[in-house]
């Protein structure tokens, strides 16, 4: 995940058939992204909505190698 993303981890994603989800807005606060949210389904009463916290992953520990040197 992208430092910038991190800092919004409130999504609006919606639901396409097959599975699939499409990201239609990033959030800070899950009040911000519930009410951005109510206007979405008011102008696309057809389409469904959810959202979702986005929690970031630690970039994976990198264990120290010996290197062992042949003579």
């Amino acid at each position: 995940m992208k430092y910038k993303q991190a800092l919004f981890p409130w999504v609006i994603y919606r639901l396409l058939p097959n599975l699939q989800r499409l990201t239609v807005a990033r959030f800070r606060h899950r009040n911000d992204a519930e009410e951005h949210m109510k206007i979405i389904q008011r102008l696309l009463p057809q389409a469904s909505f959810t959202i979702a916290f986005e929690v970031s992953q630690p970039y994976p520990r990198v264990q120290p190698t010996i290197l062992t040197i042949l003579e």
